[in-house]
């Protein structure tokens, strides 16, 4: 497991994670510097240039939430593994179950009952006024999301819990 913070605010994961959408990164990018930056990860930048593609949908083509992507990267990123191991490997099926719970949550919160990035956005112009404000809370929720199960999991310090 990677070395991380051990106090993290999933408040401020979700700030970052917006503000970072704002300053320039796509959905998928802001999530991923989010969670690198609050829990102060010893991973490459390059972390983030991974998510690039999987922004907008996947390469602009629409299908699932870039914030969502990043959110699943993010887990794997922590709770992932790097040796071959098979289908039941317990390093894999428990990220896969900490995937499902984010993609269940998203699919349910965010209003639209759906991670589809073309249904999602259907109404907006591309990348204007409501469609990248919807854009940024869908990042800041995917963000805060990602944040909160590392935490729980991890068992670390929500420094937003009342003490």
């Amino acid at each position: 497991m990677l070395k991380m913070k051990q106090e993290v605010s999933p408040e401020k994961v979700r700030k970052d994670a917006e503000e970072y959408y704002r300053g320039g990164f796509f959905c998928c990018e802001a999530v991923m510097a989010s969670i690198r930056d609050n829990f102060e990860l010893d991973v490459p930048k390059e972390v983030i240039a991974m998510s690039s593609g999987m922004s907008v949908g996947a390469g602009r083509s629409g299908c699932m939430c870039g914030a969502l992507n990043g959110g699943i990267l993010a887990l794997g990123m922590i709770f992932g593994r790097t040796e071959q191991g098979g289908p039941q490997d317990p390093k894999v099926v428990k990220c896969m179950e900490l995937t499902n719970e984010l993609h269940t949550w998203f699919r349910t919160e965010n209003g639209k009952k759906s991670v589809c990035c073309r249904v999602l956005t259907k109404e907006f112009d591309m990348g204007k006024g409501e469609h990248k404000e919807q854009c940024i809370r869908f990042t800041g929720m995917c963000a805060w999301k990602v944040g909160d199960i590392i935490i729980r999991e991890c068992g670390l310090k929500n420094l937003d819990e009342a003490a």
